[in-house]
């Protein structure tokens, strides 16, 4: 069978589960849950094509293989069940050394390092049909930067196989935290999307909160204690300077957002007790008032064609999640299961929105359309919260806390499907985590 065909089996048993629906149109699969075998593959060492490229193109195949492994949807192949090696980058592949220990997917690669410049190139074969999928790539850097052209050749093997926009050369921007829950001290960090190249951002001498990538993922806002009081800061990744959004005396700003232009900031505000969302032009610092309601309305965020908003509010005296316009106006209620819902994400693809779910003593990290349909609950703990969306709208990021006096705050990952829990590996505690678009 081959990875054509394989890739759309992947993609019908990654919706099964799926009620098939036959309607006066289109067939339609409703994505529930789904059990998925994953897809073989095999990664031989990269080949270095320089003297200095021996350890990186090692490296630089193995987190490679991390990648696609950590997606759940492969399963690599050990070295010590190859039939072939693969000694020169340019060489005819053995397809039938491959096909006889069941590789359905042949990755190789070759390493080039001059001084401080390194360029990696790849080849993804289908093993069962006996072709490359695809033309080999080429990507260039830096040698202190071989993580991220091993993050990229991932990610253009992810989106050949599976028809999807890859996730790996990304970064997440959290709340590092150490200390006990009485005492927690809290700083921003910045990582790659795996928990590798952790980076501080501020020290931990303010409580810190909810930070957020801007759309290109050079800016951060976030809101800070810093003077005694929530205000919202925006952040240079790179230079690391920030300034604040200015904001009403008296008043309290949290929970910001980005606009998808980047040039808005959706926010909310507490003033004489009421806490209402506003928009932000963060140039000219005009803001505009989209609620006007003596309840509280909060963690909101924009659809990504920046239409529309999302965001919670005890308006129907409990806790639920509200579409209304981007520019204020009638707001329509969207969850109406058991317990309480907050900090709703609009999906990237724009088809879903991940929130936090309150019921029974329990919390849950779950997905619903946008009409309220299809609530799917993913996960389960004493405390899991604030999800993140990757950019192709696959997986989800959240901080879950462990229970008791003691207990500290981790960062994990879930599939749409409820599939591949998985912890993400971090020095300190971690939470709040925002997940950037992919990098360019």
């Amino acid at each position: 069978m081959s990875i054509r065909i394989l890739t759309l089996c992947l993609a019908m048993v990654f919706a099964v589960a799926g009620q098939v629906q036959a309607q006066q149109g289109p067939l339609r699969i409703e994505i529930t849950e789904g059990v998925i075998e994953p897809l073989p593959f095999a990664v031989p060492s990269f080949q270095p094509e320089s003297a200095e490229a021996g350890q990186l193109a090692n490296d630089l195949a193995r987190v490679v293989a991390q990648d696609l492994i950590g997606t759940g949807l492969f399963r690599e192949i050990p070295a010590s069940a190859f039939i072939s090696t693969v000694s020169d980058f340019n060489e005819a592949v053995q397809y039938a050394d491959w096909k006889a220990i069941n590789a359905q997917a042949l990755i190789t690669g070759a390493v080039n390092v001059s001084g401080n410049s390194l360029t990696v190139k790849f080849r993804l074969y289908d093993v069962f049909s006996g072709a490359e999928l695809g033309d080999g790539l080429q990507f260039s850097g830096t040698t202190e930067g071989w993580r991220r052209m091993a993050h990229k050749v991932a990610d253009a093997v992810y989106s050949r196989i599976t028809g999807e926009g890859g996730y790996f050369d990304s970064r997440v921007v959290y709340v590092s935290e150490t200390g006990p829950k009485d005492d927690r001290k809290k700083r921003l960090a910045i990582m790659d999307y795996d928990g590798a190249n952790v980076q501080y951002l501020t020290d931990s001498s303010a409580i810190v909160l909810a930070p957020r990538f801007s759309p290109t993922g050079d800016r951060v806002l976030y809101t800070s204690y810093e003077s005694g009081f929530p205000r919202i800061y925006v952040l240079d990744v790179g230079s690391v300077q920030r300034r604040v959004l200015e904001s009403a005396e008296g008043t309290m700003s949290f929970a910001p957002r980005f606009s998808p232009s980047g040039q808005t900031v959706v926010f909310s505000l507490t003033q004489g007790g009421n806490t209402d969302i506003y928009t932000m032009d963060i140039n000219s610092g005009q803001s505009v008032r989209l609620t006007n309601t003596p309840s509280i309305e909060t963690a909101p965020s924009f659809s990504p064609d920046g239409s529309r908003i999302v965001f919670e509010s005890d308006r129907s005296g409990t806790q639920q999640l509200y579409v209304m316009p981007a520019t204020g106006g009638e707001a329509t209620r969207i969850s109406f299961g058991q317990g309480r819902y907050g900090t709703p994400v609009w999906s990237p693809r724009g088809d879903l929105v991940a929130f936090t779910k309150q019921n029974a003593g329990r919390f849950h990290i779950g997905v619903m359309r946008l009409d309220g349909t299809e609530e799917r609950l993913l996960t389960a703990s004493f405390l899991d919260e604030g999800p993140t969306w990757a950019p192709n709208g696959r997986v989800i990021m959240f901080a879950r806390e462990t229970q008791g006096a003691g207990g500290s705050s981790t960062l994990y990952s879930v599939d749409i499907s409820g599939r591949n829990l998985r912890p993400v590996p971090t020095p300190e505690g971690g939470s709040d985590p925002s997940w950037s678009p992919l990098q360019k």
